[in-house]
């Protein structure tokens, strides 16, 4: 496959070209779980001589342990790989087990298994919850963009074009200044976007929903997706999975 290319524009994938004076004096904000997707974004972006502001939002849910554990990992790579391009990532806490009491992501109970569909991993308001903090601290910080690594395939009604347009005019109208969010892979498959990952310490990232001592689970919604992710580059599947559990209340 090709190597898939970033196409800017407003709202969507508004990153500044690679090189651009200003892209280099000032932070992009990004949102980093440790995941697939936005880990390779981080990799992306420092690539095309962004100076980039990871942050995490911390909300108590049962897998942030292992996530975070991940972020540490591929940053510190990243770092390595691109050195005085990446500012010390910034964790933000954002507690909502008072808002999903009794949800599987704070109790671990009934977790979506493989084969479930998209919507059963759906949290409520989630990219509302995380850019709503991410936004109050970089407007506070000087950045003036927030990077999300959400895909063309994202279902859900907080990733699209009409959401985006609607909550930064509110962002802008409450914060003043020119905040903005941009998509850069929202135009891309899953498939493109781990192109653009290969040669990447990808084995570092994390995506599971129900960890097992810290280890991806291999039976869950996210584990089943990221298993398809690896198969679609044709190679083997690097993550070191736990020892076959079922997940059962």
């Amino acid at each position: 496959m090709t190597r898939a290319m970033i196409h800017p524009s407003p709202t969507q994938n508004g990153a500044a070209p690679a090189g651009a004076p200003e892209a280099q004096r000032t932070p992009i904000g990004l949102l980093l779980s440790g995941g697939l997707d936005s880990s390779i974004l981080l990799a992306e972006l420092l690539s095309r001589g962004h100076r980039v502001q990871p942050f995490y939002v911390r909300s108590h849910l049962i897998w942030e342990d292992a996530e975070l554990r991940a972020v540490e990992r591929f940053s510190c790579a990243m770092a390595e790989r691109f050195p005085g391009r990446m500012d010390p990532r910034v964790v933000l806490d954002l507690p909502v087990d008072d808002l999903y009491q009794g949800h599987w992501s704070v109790t671990g109970r009934e977790t979506p298994a493989e084969g479930s569909p998209d919507e059963a991993v759906y949290l409520p308001g989630r990219n509302l919850l995380l850019l709503v903090k991410a936004a109050v601290w970089s407007r506070s910080h000087g950045i003036d963009r927030i990077a999300l690594g959400l895909l063309r395939s994202n279902p859900f009604g907080d990733a699209t074009n009409a959401f985006f347009e609607q909550f930064q005019a509110v962002c802008n109208a409450a914060l003043g200044g020119h905040l903005s969010f941009v998509r850069p892979f929202a135009h891309l498959s899953k498939e493109q976007v781990m192109a653009l990952g290969r040669g990447l310490p990808l084995e570092s990232t994390f995506s599971c929903i129900a960890p097992v001592d810290g280890l991806h689970c291999g039976r869950c919604n996210k584990c089943a997706e990221r298993r398809l992710a690896f198969g679609a580059l044709g190679g083997a599947d690097p993550t070191r999975y736990a020892p076959c559990l079922s997940l059962t209340p």
